[in-house]
């Protein structure tokens, strides 16, 4: 069997170069050649050639361009050949990425406070406790008794109907608070990075989308210059929030270590929304929630 010929962009690119050196070093060769015959020398050497065909195409043998056309047009062949058995071979490498050992393992346990999504109002204060006051002795002083008149009523009487006053409407209720989706921390479907929902079982798409997610991470996130420089090693660890879509929202950075590094890691994590596929969202009771997502990234220079 015949290994697949694989030319990386810098072979490529020797190749053409050598090419084109090669054409024109022929092309200078050829003009000098020719060059080098004087118009006398070549009278001279043909002057006993008193007959000629009238359907030769050169009068001088010597400097006939036209009997190296095979030569050429060999040549010219091989060379395009070359170049479309380079171009199909051509093989572009991904960077290797470096991803740390442990690299989602917590170097400290970490608490993390779920954000809460509406604060119940307080309660009222009690009511203060009836005040006992006392009640001095006073004579009562006997009133006269009232006089009593005659109500009777009859046929004759003529009785007016009290004027009732409609009372005033009730004021409208007050517009409902909205309602606040409640962040989880643990569910049953947690939620995913995007490119493993072809895979087979739960716990594969899961192994998955951890693998593709330390890929995107550490092949995107720039370790910064002053941090690199001073040497700073160590763990940053942010916090997000995986929303019903499946896009990315509230990023803080929990634990930083300084130099730059908390802020390169959470510009990595936003990118995630820029990716052109959302994570898969967590899902409770199999209805998607928002979910509190808890990232450890670690710094560790190479070599």
């Amino acid at each position: 069997m015949f290994k697949e010929l694989e030319v990386s962009a810098n072979g490529v690119a020797l190749f053409f170069i050598l090419l084109t050196l090669l054409t024109i070093g022929l092309v200078i060769f050829f003009k000098k050649k020719y060059r080098s015959y004087s118009h006398q020398d070549l009278a001279e050497s043909n002057k006993e050639n008193i007959t000629r065909s009238l359907s030769a195409r050169s009068k001088f043998p010597e400097v006939d361009v036209f009997k190296n056309t095979g030569s050429f047009f060999n040549y010219g062949l091989a060379s395009a050949v070359a170049i479309a058995l380079i171009s199909m071979s051509w093989t572009t490498y991904e960077k290797e990425v470096y991803i740390p050992d442990n690299a989602l393992a917590m170097d400290d346990e970490v608490e993390v406070d779920i954000p809460r999504t509406a604060e119940p109002p307080p309660p009222p204060p009690p009511p203060p406790p009836p005040v006992i006051q006392e009640v001095p002795d006073t004579e009562v002083i006997e009133e006269d008794q009232p006089k009593f008149e005659n109500q009777e009523v009859t046929e004759e009487t003529k009785v007016e109907a009290p004027v009732v006053k409609a009372p005033p409407p009730p004021p409208p209720p007050p517009p409902p608070k909205p309602v606040e989706d409640e962040i989880f921390k643990v569910v049953e479907q947690m939620p995913r990075f995007p490119g493993c929902e072809d895979k087979g079982t739960d716990k594969e798409k899961e192994d998955c989308a951890k693998g593709k997610m330390l890929e995107y991470i550490y092949k995107n996130l720039k370790y910064p210059a002053i941090a690199r420089e001073n040497g700073v090693e160590g763990q940053v660890v942010l916090q997000f929030v995986v929303d019903k879509d499946g896009s990315i929202t509230d990023t803080k950075i929990v634990r930083d270590i300084g130099a730059g590094c908390g802020s390169a890691a959470e510009l990595v994590v936003n990118g995630m929304n820029n990716m052109g596929k959302k994570w898969t969202p967590g899902k409770q009771r199999g209805r998607p929630v928002r979910v509190l997502y808890t990232l450890p990234v670690k710094f560790k220079l190479e070599g």
